[in-house]
Parts: structure tokens; C-alpha cells; sequence
């Protein structure tokens, strides 16, 4: 089954491009390019200094790579392969395997974007200073995971309402462009607009994760534990969906659409 995983993790990582290279710099480049749109739309607002103590472009990045490795994940666990794919019909091949190697996947290519992001940065223009490292690597995780529960609940629900689906996680992703609090700093809101995005993990997982970053700032509304406990949530609703309609699907379904 390792085995299995692994040939899988590889095929994804490859799916961007034939050559595996060229396939991680197109998703350094994707990252790149959220980083920059965001230094201009910030210089553009007058905000050329970071809302809280320390680096600009630390702040912005904070953001932006939780954002990616969520929202990737979402759509790669989302579309990792349903009992009635392909793939499926090799025989050492299940949808718990396409599932796990599409998670993986997208948490690999994450980090080695981060980690050549952050060290190009720190050699070529400024040295960053992350305060706890380790905190900080857990709520990019947790971003991750969070994806992970989110793309489930998609998965399960793909081959009853494929149309639905696909719009909603489409909306999932535009409404996430706001809701995920990665271009504004929460301790700022008020209570009336806290209420608005406090339903959203990734909104904490952001939070969380500049309170791990910058010395000077400490989360205030947001919880570590809630995007735990919803992710266990609606992972395990997710899998017994996926298990529900495995037991069900029948091929036939899409030979319409």
C-alpha cells in the first residue's frame, strides 16, 4: 500500500507538466505571482509598512501560502478520484490511496514553494526572523489538514451532485479571497465583522499562524482548537460519505453529462 502511495504521490506531483522540475516552478511561480499582486495592492492602498511590527513581506506571505496550501488541497483531495475513475480499475488501486497521495502531494510541492520563497527572500533582499518556527510550521499543517477535511466533504458529495459540487467549491474558493483574513489583521475588526468570518478555519489557521510569526502580535479572537475539532469533523463525515456512495455509484451516472 506504501508503495502504491508513493507511485501515486509522484504521478501527481507530475500531473502540472511531464517534467517534474518545470511542474514545481510553475507552482513557485503561481505563488509568486499572489505575492506580488498583493505587495502592489497594498502600495496602491498606502500600506507600504506591515499592519503589525515587522517585515511587509513577511506579512503578506503569511497569508498567502496558507491560503495556497488550503485551497490546493481542497482541490486536490476534491478531485483525487472517485470510485468510478480510471484509476480505479487497476486492482492494487483504491480511493483511500488516490486520496492520501493527492493530500501528500500538494503538502510537498507547499513546502518546498515556502521553503525556496522564504530563503530566496531572506539571502537576496532582507533577513526574516520567524519568532516560534516550530508553532508556525503547525498551523501551515493545519492549513493543510483543514484542506484535507474540506476537499472530503467535496469528494463525498462529487458523484450524487457533480454540477453543485463544482460551483460550490468554486464559491468556497472566491469567498476564502476575503474570509481566510489573509489581507487584514483580525485583532483590528469589529465585532460585527468578526461574526462574519469566525465560522472559517483557515480564518484562525491565518491568525494563528502570524501570532507565530511576529513577536508583536498576539491572537486575541481566534482559537487553535477549532480548526482541529471542525477538520476530525468533517474528515469522519466525509469518509463515511465517500463509503456511503462507493457502496452506491454506478458508472453510468456521468454517461449522460
Amino acid at each position: 500500500m506504501l508503495a502504491v502511495i508513493y507511485h501515486t504521490i509522484v504521478r501527481k506531483a507530475r500531473s502540472g507538466h511531464r517534467n517534474a522540475v518545470i511542474a514545481m516552478l510553475l507552482n513557485l511561480l503561481q505563488g509568486l505571482t499572489m505575492i506580488i499582486a498583493f505587495l502592489l495592492f497594498f502600495t496602491i492602498l498606502g500600506l507600504r509598512s506591515s499592519p503589525i511590527r515587522g517585515d511587509m513581506m513577511l506579512y503578506i506571505m503569511s497569508g498567502i501560502f496558507v491560503y495556497l496550501t488550503h485551497i490546493k488541497t481542497v482541490t486536490a483531495v476534491m478531485t483525487a478520484g472517485g470510485p468510478t475513475s480510471a484509476m480505479m480499475l487497476h486492482r492494487p488501486m483504491n480511493t483511500i490511496i488516490a486520496i492520501v497521495a493527492a493530500a501528500l502531494a500538494t503538502l510537498y510541492t507547499q513546502i518546498i514553494t515556502l521553503v525556496v520563497i522564504l530563503s530566496f527572500y531572506h539571502i537576496a533582499f532582507n533577513p526574516i526572523t520567524i519568532y516560534d518556527p516550530v508553532a508556525a510550521m503547525g498551523f501551515f499543517v493545519m492549513a493543510w489538514f483543514s484542506g484535507c477535511a474540506v476537499g472530503m466533504i467535496f469528494l463525498a458529495l462529487y458523484p450524487w451532485f457533480p454540477r453543485f459540487t463544482s460551483l460550490a467549491k468554486t464559491i468556497y474558493v472566491r469567498v476564502n479571497m476575503l474570509a481566510s483574513g489573509k489581507m487584514f489583521v483580525v485583532n483590528t475588526l469589529p465585532a460585527s465583522m468578526m461574526a462574519m468570518f469566525d465560522w472559517n478555519p483557515l480564518f484562525h489557521n491565518i491568525d494563528q499562524m502570524r501570532g507565530a510569526v511576529f513577536l508583536h502580535y498576539n491572537p486575541q479572537f481566534t482559537s487553535v482548537e477549532y480548526p482541529i475539532y471542525l477538520s476530525l469533523v468533517l474528515i469522519m463525515i466525509g469518509l463515511m460519505g465517500e463509503f456511503f456512495g462507493r457502496q452506491h455509484v454506478s458508472i453510468s451516472w456521468s454517461a449522460g453529462r
